[in-house]
Protein backbone atom coordinates (compact mmCIF):
# COMPACT_ATOMS: atom_id res chain seq x y z
CA UNK A 1 0.00 0.00 0.00
CA UNK A 2 1.06 3.41 -0.98
CA UNK A 3 2.31 6.22 1.57
CA UNK A 4 -0.10 8.81 2.85
CA UNK A 5 2.95 11.30 1.78
CA UNK A 6 3.60 9.63 -1.69
CA UNK A 7 -0.28 9.85 -2.91
CA UNK A 8 -0.09 13.45 -1.78
CA UNK A 9 2.97 13.96 -3.73
CA UNK A 10 0.99 13.47 -7.02
CA UNK A 11 0.60 16.44 -9.33
CA UNK A 12 -1.63 15.28 -11.93
CA UNK A 13 -3.24 11.88 -12.99
CA UNK A 14 -3.37 11.40 -16.96
CA UNK A 15 -6.90 11.84 -18.06
CA UNK A 16 -6.57 9.51 -20.63
CA UNK A 17 -5.65 6.31 -18.76
CA UNK A 18 -8.44 6.28 -16.04
CA UNK A 19 -10.83 3.41 -17.91
CA UNK A 20 -8.26 0.55 -17.40
CA UNK A 21 -8.85 -0.84 -13.80
CA UNK A 22 -5.65 -2.68 -13.99
CA UNK A 23 -3.33 0.55 -13.85
CA UNK A 24 -3.14 4.05 -14.84
CA UNK A 25 -0.57 6.68 -15.75
CA UNK A 26 0.25 9.54 -13.51
CA UNK A 27 2.70 12.79 -13.24
CA UNK A 28 5.02 13.47 -10.49
CA UNK A 29 7.28 16.22 -10.83
CA UNK A 30 7.33 16.40 -13.86
CA UNK A 31 8.14 12.88 -14.57
CA UNK A 32 5.19 10.41 -15.95
CA UNK A 33 4.89 7.30 -13.99
CA UNK A 34 2.58 4.15 -14.91
CA UNK A 35 1.32 2.18 -11.81
CA UNK A 36 0.30 -1.56 -12.37
CA UNK A 37 -2.55 -2.77 -10.00
CA UNK A 38 -2.47 -5.77 -7.63
CA UNK A 39 -5.26 -7.15 -10.34
CA UNK A 40 -3.10 -7.20 -12.99
CA UNK A 41 -0.32 -9.01 -11.31
CA UNK A 42 -0.39 -12.58 -12.70
CA UNK A 43 -0.29 -10.85 -16.68
CA UNK A 44 2.13 -8.00 -15.67
CA UNK A 45 4.47 -11.02 -14.44
CA UNK A 46 3.62 -12.98 -17.40
CA UNK A 47 4.84 -10.21 -19.79
CA UNK A 48 8.57 -9.67 -18.02
CA UNK A 49 8.90 -13.23 -17.66
CA UNK A 50 7.61 -15.10 -20.47
CA UNK A 51 10.40 -13.00 -22.25
CA UNK A 52 7.67 -11.12 -24.37
CA UNK A 53 8.82 -7.26 -22.80
CA UNK A 54 12.43 -8.18 -24.03
CA UNK A 55 10.76 -9.60 -27.36
CA UNK A 56 8.65 -6.32 -27.98
CA UNK A 57 11.47 -3.68 -26.46
CA UNK A 58 14.78 -4.69 -28.55
CA UNK A 59 12.92 -4.70 -31.58
CA UNK A 60 11.58 -1.24 -30.61
CA UNK A 61 8.16 -1.87 -30.81
CA UNK A 62 6.89 -1.23 -27.27
CA UNK A 63 8.31 1.61 -24.69
CA UNK A 64 10.95 0.48 -22.19
CA UNK A 65 10.58 1.22 -18.51
CA UNK A 66 12.24 0.86 -15.01
CA UNK A 67 10.27 -0.68 -12.06
CA UNK A 68 10.43 1.94 -9.14
CA UNK A 69 8.65 -0.21 -6.88
CA UNK A 70 5.36 0.03 -5.09
CA UNK A 71 6.50 2.40 -2.29
CA UNK A 72 6.30 4.87 -5.56
CA UNK A 73 2.09 4.55 -6.21
CA UNK A 74 -0.03 7.43 -6.23
CA UNK A 75 -3.15 5.50 -4.63
CA UNK A 76 -3.67 1.94 -2.53
CA UNK A 77 -3.44 -1.44 -3.85
CA UNK A 78 -0.42 -1.16 -6.21
CA UNK A 79 1.85 -3.96 -7.33
CA UNK A 80 4.63 -2.22 -9.09
CA UNK A 81 5.08 1.53 -10.46
CA UNK A 82 7.17 1.65 -13.55
CA UNK A 83 9.02 4.66 -15.24
CA UNK A 84 8.70 4.27 -18.86
CA UNK A 85 10.53 5.84 -21.44
CA UNK A 86 9.46 9.39 -22.33
CA UNK A 87 7.65 10.79 -25.43
CA UNK A 88 8.47 13.92 -26.99
CA UNK A 89 5.05 15.15 -27.59
CA UNK A 90 1.35 13.25 -27.53
CA UNK A 91 0.09 12.96 -30.79
CA UNK A 92 -3.40 11.50 -31.75
CA UNK A 93 -4.65 9.44 -34.34
CA UNK A 94 -6.86 12.05 -35.66
CA UNK A 95 -3.41 14.25 -36.42
CA UNK A 96 -1.98 11.76 -38.51
CA UNK A 97 -1.53 11.20 -42.05
CA UNK A 98 -2.44 8.64 -43.75
CA UNK A 99 1.17 6.37 -43.41
CA UNK A 100 1.30 7.21 -40.01
CA UNK A 101 -1.80 5.59 -39.40
CA UNK A 102 -0.81 2.74 -41.35
CA UNK A 103 2.22 1.94 -40.01
CA UNK A 104 0.14 2.47 -36.38
CA UNK A 105 -2.08 -0.42 -37.56
CA UNK A 106 0.57 -2.82 -38.92
CA UNK A 107 2.55 -2.31 -35.58
CA UNK A 108 -0.08 -3.44 -33.59
CA UNK A 109 -0.57 -6.67 -35.43
CA UNK A 110 3.07 -7.29 -35.06
CA UNK A 111 2.53 -6.81 -31.79
CA UNK A 112 -0.18 -9.38 -31.26
CA UNK A 113 1.79 -11.75 -33.31
CA UNK A 114 4.57 -11.88 -31.32
CA UNK A 115 2.23 -11.70 -28.25
CA UNK A 116 0.64 -14.92 -29.19
CA UNK A 117 3.56 -16.71 -29.80
CA UNK A 118 4.58 -15.74 -25.99
CA UNK A 119 1.24 -17.10 -25.21
CA UNK A 120 -0.13 -13.61 -24.17
CA UNK A 121 -2.91 -11.27 -26.60
CA UNK A 122 -3.91 -7.45 -26.84
CA UNK A 123 -6.82 -7.46 -24.62
CA UNK A 124 -8.05 -3.91 -26.57
CA UNK A 125 -6.28 -2.58 -29.94
CA UNK A 126 -6.82 1.45 -29.51
CA UNK A 127 -4.96 3.68 -32.01
CA UNK A 128 -4.43 5.66 -29.06
CA UNK A 129 -1.88 2.83 -27.19
CA UNK A 130 0.68 3.81 -30.14
CA UNK A 131 2.55 7.00 -30.45
CA UNK A 132 5.37 8.44 -32.70
CA UNK A 133 9.29 8.97 -31.44
CA UNK A 134 9.74 10.57 -34.60
CA UNK A 135 9.17 8.34 -38.20
CA UNK A 136 8.91 5.25 -35.48
CA UNK A 137 5.71 4.17 -34.26
CA UNK A 138 5.74 2.50 -30.61
CA UNK A 139 3.66 0.94 -28.56
CA UNK A 140 2.85 2.80 -24.97
CA UNK A 141 0.68 0.75 -22.74
CA UNK A 142 2.17 -2.06 -21.15
CA UNK A 143 -0.86 -3.27 -19.30
CA UNK A 144 -2.75 -4.14 -22.50
CA UNK A 145 -0.95 -7.39 -22.27
CA UNK A 146 -3.18 -10.72 -21.13
CA UNK A 147 -2.41 -14.12 -21.03
CA UNK A 148 -4.58 -16.01 -23.80
CA UNK A 149 -7.21 -18.20 -22.81
CA UNK A 150 -7.23 -21.16 -25.64
CA UNK A 151 -10.40 -21.19 -27.33
CA UNK A 152 -11.04 -17.43 -26.58
CA UNK A 153 -11.57 -14.61 -29.60
CA UNK A 154 -9.43 -11.82 -30.28
CA UNK A 155 -11.51 -9.37 -28.38
CA UNK A 156 -9.30 -5.95 -29.89
CA UNK A 157 -10.97 -7.45 -32.88
CA UNK A 158 -14.06 -4.93 -33.43
CA UNK A 159 -11.52 -2.21 -32.06
CA UNK A 160 -8.78 -2.78 -34.53
CA UNK A 161 -11.59 -2.20 -37.47
CA UNK A 162 -12.96 0.82 -36.24
CA UNK A 163 -9.63 2.22 -35.24
CA UNK A 164 -7.38 1.36 -38.08
CA UNK A 165 -8.74 -0.33 -40.52
CA UNK A 166 -12.35 1.53 -41.45
CA UNK A 167 -10.37 5.21 -41.49
CA UNK A 168 -7.87 3.71 -43.92
CA UNK A 169 -10.09 1.93 -46.32
CA UNK A 170 -12.41 5.56 -46.07
CA UNK A 171 -8.94 7.43 -46.99
CA UNK A 172 -8.12 4.86 -49.88
CA UNK A 173 -11.57 4.10 -50.98
CA UNK A 174 -13.45 7.54 -50.75
CA UNK A 175 -11.52 10.91 -49.21
CA UNK A 176 -9.13 12.22 -47.41
CA UNK A 177 -10.99 14.50 -45.30
CA UNK A 178 -13.03 11.47 -43.75
CA UNK A 179 -9.99 10.84 -41.31
CA UNK A 180 -11.87 13.85 -39.45
CA UNK A 181 -14.57 11.14 -38.40
CA UNK A 182 -11.76 9.87 -36.21
CA UNK A 183 -12.25 13.42 -34.00
CA UNK A 184 -15.69 12.73 -33.38
CA UNK A 185 -15.82 8.96 -32.53
CA UNK A 186 -13.01 8.65 -29.98
CA UNK A 187 -13.82 4.96 -30.11
CA UNK A 188 -13.13 4.87 -34.14
CA UNK A 189 -15.46 4.98 -36.48
CA UNK A 190 -18.42 2.55 -36.30
CA UNK A 191 -18.56 -0.46 -38.50
CA UNK A 192 -21.92 0.85 -39.93
CA UNK A 193 -20.91 3.84 -40.80
CA UNK A 194 -17.78 3.02 -42.56
CA UNK A 195 -19.71 0.20 -44.84
CA UNK A 196 -22.60 3.17 -45.80
CA UNK A 197 -19.70 5.22 -46.59
CA UNK A 198 -17.25 2.72 -48.79
CA UNK A 199 -18.20 2.38 -52.43
CA UNK A 200 -20.14 -0.93 -53.25
CA UNK A 201 -16.68 -2.04 -55.17
CA UNK A 202 -14.73 -2.63 -51.88
CA UNK A 203 -17.61 -5.68 -51.15
CA UNK A 204 -15.71 -7.13 -53.90
CA UNK A 205 -12.28 -7.18 -52.01
CA UNK A 206 -12.65 -10.42 -49.41
CA UNK A 207 -10.68 -8.63 -46.76
CA UNK A 208 -13.06 -5.46 -46.54
CA UNK A 209 -15.95 -7.81 -47.17
CA UNK A 210 -15.49 -9.82 -44.14
CA UNK A 211 -13.81 -6.73 -41.72
CA UNK A 212 -15.97 -3.79 -42.68
CA UNK A 213 -18.79 -4.74 -44.56
CA UNK A 214 -20.10 -8.45 -42.88
CA UNK A 215 -18.67 -7.13 -39.37
CA UNK A 216 -21.07 -3.83 -39.28
CA UNK A 217 -23.94 -6.83 -40.35
CA UNK A 218 -23.02 -8.77 -37.05
CA UNK A 219 -22.99 -5.84 -35.02
CA UNK A 220 -26.50 -4.64 -36.47
CA UNK A 221 -28.13 -8.06 -35.76
CA UNK A 222 -26.51 -8.43 -31.90
CA UNK A 223 -27.84 -4.87 -31.28
CA UNK A 224 -31.25 -6.11 -32.58
CA UNK A 225 -31.36 -9.07 -30.16
CA UNK A 226 -29.36 -8.02 -27.09
CA UNK A 227 -26.39 -10.59 -27.65
CA UNK A 228 -22.94 -10.27 -28.49
CA UNK A 229 -21.32 -9.88 -31.71
CA UNK A 230 -21.02 -13.09 -33.61
CA UNK A 231 -17.34 -13.19 -33.59
CA UNK A 232 -17.34 -12.33 -29.25
CA UNK A 233 -19.32 -15.48 -28.86
CA UNK A 234 -17.67 -17.74 -31.31
CA UNK A 235 -15.10 -20.10 -29.88
CA UNK A 236 -11.76 -19.66 -31.78
CA UNK A 237 -8.85 -21.57 -32.20
CA UNK A 238 -5.39 -21.04 -32.45
CA UNK A 239 -5.10 -21.37 -36.11
CA UNK A 240 -8.13 -19.15 -36.52
CA UNK A 241 -6.70 -16.72 -34.31
CA UNK A 242 -3.53 -16.66 -36.56
CA UNK A 243 -5.67 -16.20 -39.76
CA UNK A 244 -7.45 -13.70 -38.39
CA UNK A 245 -4.24 -11.59 -37.75
CA UNK A 246 -2.88 -12.44 -41.36
CA UNK A 247 -6.15 -11.47 -42.80
CA UNK A 248 -5.96 -8.15 -41.32
CA UNK A 249 -2.33 -7.58 -41.70
CA UNK A 250 -2.91 -8.21 -45.53
CA UNK A 251 -5.75 -5.75 -45.90
CA UNK A 252 -4.40 -3.16 -43.63
CA UNK A 253 -0.93 -3.52 -46.17
CA UNK A 254 -3.08 -3.69 -49.31
CA UNK A 255 -4.72 -0.23 -48.94
CA UNK A 256 -2.77 3.10 -50.45
CA UNK A 257 -3.22 6.92 -50.83
CA UNK A 258 -1.87 8.69 -53.37
CA UNK A 259 -1.88 12.08 -51.96
CA UNK A 260 -3.31 15.18 -54.10
CA UNK A 261 -2.50 18.75 -53.00
CA UNK A 262 -1.86 21.79 -53.91
CA UNK A 263 0.26 22.61 -50.84
CA UNK A 264 2.40 19.57 -51.06
CA UNK A 265 4.38 21.20 -54.20
CA UNK A 266 3.68 24.55 -52.65
CA UNK A 267 7.79 25.51 -52.18
CA UNK A 268 8.17 24.74 -56.09
CA UNK A 269 5.55 27.29 -57.13
CA UNK A 270 6.83 30.39 -54.57
CA UNK A 271 8.39 33.42 -55.86
CA UNK A 272 11.85 32.52 -54.28
CA UNK A 273 15.08 32.58 -55.60
CA UNK A 274 17.82 29.91 -55.36
CA UNK A 275 19.24 32.24 -52.92
CA UNK A 276 16.76 33.87 -51.27
CA UNK A 277 15.64 30.59 -50.22
CA UNK A 278 19.52 29.52 -48.93
CA UNK A 279 19.12 33.07 -47.14
CA UNK A 280 16.00 32.24 -45.49
CA UNK A 281 17.38 29.14 -44.24
CA UNK A 282 20.50 30.77 -43.00
CA UNK A 283 18.23 33.72 -40.75
CA UNK A 284 15.77 30.87 -39.66
CA UNK A 285 18.73 29.05 -38.13
CA UNK A 286 20.62 31.65 -37.07
CA UNK A 287 17.37 32.33 -34.72
CA UNK A 288 16.76 28.71 -34.06
CA UNK A 289 20.72 29.02 -32.36
CA UNK A 290 19.54 32.68 -30.42
CA UNK A 291 16.87 30.13 -28.93
CA UNK A 292 18.31 27.71 -28.02
CA UNK A 293 15.33 25.72 -27.76
CA UNK A 294 14.89 22.07 -26.68
CA UNK A 295 11.25 21.68 -28.34
CA UNK A 296 10.26 23.55 -31.76
CA UNK A 297 6.29 23.67 -33.28
CA UNK A 298 6.72 24.92 -36.69
CA UNK A 299 3.57 25.95 -37.78
CA UNK A 300 2.05 25.80 -41.60
CA UNK A 301 5.59 23.68 -41.70
CA UNK A 302 4.13 22.45 -45.31
CA UNK A 303 6.96 19.19 -46.00
CA UNK A 304 8.35 20.41 -43.43
CA UNK A 305 11.50 22.25 -45.28
CA UNK A 306 12.18 24.65 -42.00
CA UNK A 307 11.60 22.20 -39.69
CA UNK A 308 14.27 20.21 -40.52
CA UNK A 309 16.69 22.77 -39.95
CA UNK A 310 15.63 22.71 -36.12
CA UNK A 311 15.55 18.99 -36.27
CA UNK A 312 18.86 18.64 -37.74
CA UNK A 313 20.35 20.63 -34.76
CA UNK A 314 19.31 17.63 -32.66
CA UNK A 315 15.93 19.82 -31.56
CA UNK A 316 12.73 17.64 -30.90
CA UNK A 317 10.40 19.45 -33.80
CA UNK A 318 6.88 18.91 -34.55
CA UNK A 319 5.89 20.15 -37.99
CA UNK A 320 2.37 20.71 -38.06
CA UNK A 321 0.38 21.25 -41.19
CA UNK A 322 -3.69 21.47 -42.50
CA UNK A 323 -2.84 19.57 -46.07
CA UNK A 324 -2.79 15.66 -45.28
CA UNK A 325 -0.75 15.79 -48.66
CA UNK A 326 1.87 18.08 -47.49
CA UNK A 327 1.98 16.16 -44.07
CA UNK A 328 2.27 12.85 -46.45
CA UNK A 329 4.87 14.07 -48.01
CA UNK A 330 6.89 15.02 -45.03
CA UNK A 331 6.18 11.67 -43.32
CA UNK A 332 7.44 9.84 -46.03
CA UNK A 333 10.76 11.82 -46.46
CA UNK A 334 11.27 11.03 -42.41
CA UNK A 335 11.00 7.55 -43.26
CA UNK A 336 13.19 7.72 -45.91
CA UNK A 337 15.85 9.35 -43.84
CA UNK A 338 15.32 7.39 -40.68
CA UNK A 339 14.81 11.05 -38.76
CA UNK A 340 13.97 10.69 -35.26
CA UNK A 341 13.43 13.69 -33.63
CA UNK A 342 10.93 15.55 -36.63
CA UNK A 343 7.38 14.56 -35.76
CA UNK A 344 4.96 15.97 -38.77
CA UNK A 345 1.06 16.06 -37.83
CA UNK A 346 -1.96 17.08 -39.45
CA UNK A 347 -3.64 20.48 -37.90
CA UNK A 348 -5.94 23.53 -38.55
CA UNK A 349 -4.59 26.70 -36.68
CA UNK A 350 -8.09 28.14 -37.27
CA UNK A 351 -9.67 24.94 -35.86
CA UNK A 352 -6.79 23.29 -33.90
CA UNK A 353 -7.29 19.93 -31.60
CA UNK A 354 -9.32 20.59 -28.69
CA UNK A 355 -9.81 18.56 -25.64
CA UNK A 356 -12.10 15.40 -26.06
CA UNK A 357 -13.58 12.38 -24.56
CA UNK A 358 -15.12 12.50 -20.89
CA UNK A 359 -14.78 15.68 -19.55
CA UNK A 360 -12.76 16.86 -22.17
CA UNK A 361 -9.70 15.84 -20.86
CA UNK A 362 -9.03 12.22 -22.47
CA UNK A 363 -7.10 13.47 -25.23
CA UNK A 364 -5.60 17.34 -24.90
CA UNK A 365 -5.83 19.97 -26.67
CA UNK A 366 -2.67 21.29 -28.97
CA UNK A 367 -1.94 24.34 -26.12
CA UNK A 368 -2.45 21.92 -23.54
CA UNK A 369 0.34 19.59 -25.00
CA UNK A 370 2.48 23.01 -24.67
CA UNK A 371 4.13 25.42 -24.76
CA UNK A 372 7.35 24.38 -26.82
CA UNK A 373 10.10 26.02 -26.37
CA UNK A 374 10.03 27.76 -30.07
CA UNK A 375 7.45 28.30 -32.55
CA UNK A 376 8.00 29.00 -36.03
CA UNK A 377 5.42 30.80 -38.36
CA UNK A 378 6.54 31.02 -41.66
CA UNK A 379 5.22 32.75 -44.54
CA UNK A 380 2.14 31.42 -42.39
CA UNK A 381 0.03 35.21 -41.24
CA UNK A 382 -1.32 36.10 -44.59
CA UNK A 383 -3.15 33.01 -44.95
CA UNK A 384 -4.64 33.25 -41.63
CA UNK A 385 -5.08 37.44 -41.55
CA UNK A 386 -6.11 37.01 -45.14
CA UNK A 387 -7.59 33.67 -46.34
CA UNK A 388 -9.13 33.49 -42.55
CA UNK A 389 -10.14 36.79 -41.20
CA UNK A 390 -7.92 36.31 -38.25
CA UNK A 391 -7.19 39.77 -36.03
CA UNK A 392 -2.98 40.54 -36.25
CA UNK A 393 -3.56 40.41 -32.94
CA UNK A 394 -5.55 37.25 -31.73
CA UNK A 395 -3.06 35.24 -34.06
CA UNK A 396 -0.42 37.25 -31.63
CA UNK A 397 -2.43 36.13 -28.46
CA UNK A 398 -2.66 32.52 -29.28
CA UNK A 399 1.45 32.05 -30.67
CA UNK A 400 2.03 33.35 -26.90
CA UNK A 401 0.29 30.45 -25.73
CA UNK A 402 1.51 28.21 -28.14
CA UNK A 403 5.18 28.63 -27.16
CA UNK A 404 8.10 30.72 -25.34
CA UNK A 405 9.82 32.14 -28.18
CA UNK A 406 8.53 32.86 -31.88
CA UNK A 407 9.93 32.98 -35.51
CA UNK A 408 7.81 34.85 -37.38
CA UNK A 409 7.60 36.05 -41.40
CA UNK A 410 5.64 38.75 -42.54
CA UNK A 411 4.06 38.51 -45.81
CA UNK A 412 3.69 42.07 -47.05
CA UNK A 413 0.55 42.61 -49.83
CA UNK A 414 3.13 42.65 -52.39
CA UNK A 415 3.59 39.06 -52.53
CA UNK A 416 2.54 37.20 -55.57
CA UNK A 417 0.69 34.79 -52.82
CA UNK A 418 -1.03 37.58 -51.24
CA UNK A 419 -2.12 39.07 -54.36
CA UNK A 420 -3.61 35.97 -55.22
CA UNK A 421 -5.84 35.46 -52.41
CA UNK A 422 -7.07 39.06 -52.87
CA UNK A 423 -8.05 38.40 -56.89
CA UNK A 424 -11.69 37.20 -55.67
CA UNK A 425 -12.56 39.55 -52.74
CA UNK A 426 -12.60 42.92 -51.16
CA UNK A 427 -9.09 44.16 -49.55
CA UNK A 428 -10.89 45.08 -45.80
CA UNK A 429 -7.27 44.23 -44.53
CA UNK A 430 -6.48 47.86 -43.77
CA UNK A 431 -4.04 46.80 -40.57
CA UNK A 432 -2.89 44.06 -42.81
CA UNK A 433 0.74 46.29 -43.20
CA UNK A 434 4.12 46.12 -41.62
CA UNK A 435 3.35 48.74 -38.86
CA UNK A 436 0.65 46.80 -37.98
CA UNK A 437 2.06 44.08 -37.46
Amino acid sequence: MASASSIEAVTEQVGGSFRDPSGFVFVRDGRVLRQVNRRYQEDYDHLMRSGLYDALTSQGLLVTHQELGPAEAAAPDAYQVLAPEPIEIISYPYEWCFSQLREAALTTLRIQKIAFEHGMTLKDASAYNVQFQGSRPVFIDTLSFEKYQEGAPWIGYRQFCQHFLAPLALIAHVDVRLASLLRNNIDGIPLGLAARLLPGKTRLKPSLLMHIHLHAKSQERSADDGSKGEVERKQVGRLGLQGLFDSLYKAVESLSWAPKGDWANYYSATNYSDASFALKREIVSAFIDQANPESVWDLGANTGVFSRVASEKGINTTAIDFDPAAVEANFQQCRKDGTQNLLPLVGELTNPSTGIGWAGEERESLEGRGPADLVMALALIHHLAIANNVPLEKTADYFSRLGKSLIIEFVPKEDSQVRRMLRTREDIFDCYNQAGF
